[in-house]
C-alpha cells in the first residue's frame, strides 16, 4: 500500500495491479485485494490484470470500482469472445 500511495502523491492516477498467482489462471481475478487496495486508498485508478475468466468477472471488478481490465488469456482461450466484449462495452 505505501508504494501505491508513493507513486500517486506523485501525480501517477492509474495503478495496474496484477496478481501473479492468479496470472493466465482462468480462476477469477482477485477480488479481495482489489477490494483492499480500493477501500484503503482513496482516488485512485485501479486496473485489474490477472485471473479474468468471463465476462461477469467485469462486472465484478467494475461494482468493487476498478476502473479497467487487462484481458489477456481469456481471449485467447475464447473464454470472452470479441464480439461479447464489444457488446459489453457498447453497453456500458
Amino acid at each position: 500500500m505505501a508504494f501505491i500511495k508513493e507513486y500517486l502523491a506523485h501525480g501517477i492516477e492509474y495503478v495496474v495491479c496484477t496478481d501473479v498467482s492468479k496470472d493466465g489462471m482462468l480462476q477469477g481475478p482477485s477480488i479481495n485485494l482489489y477490494q483492499k487496495i480500493l477501500s484503503q486508498i482513496k482516488n485512485i485508478k485501479l486496473v485489474a490484470s490477472g485471473g479474468i475468466s468471463n465476462i461477469n468477472d467485469l462486472d465484478n471488478l467494475k461494482n468493487l470500482g476498478c476502473n479497467a481490465a487487462i484481458l489477456g488469456k481469456a481471449i485467447y482461450e475464447d473464454k470472452i469472445t470479441l464480439p461479447e466484449l464489444e457488446q459489453y462495452i457498447l453497453n456500458q
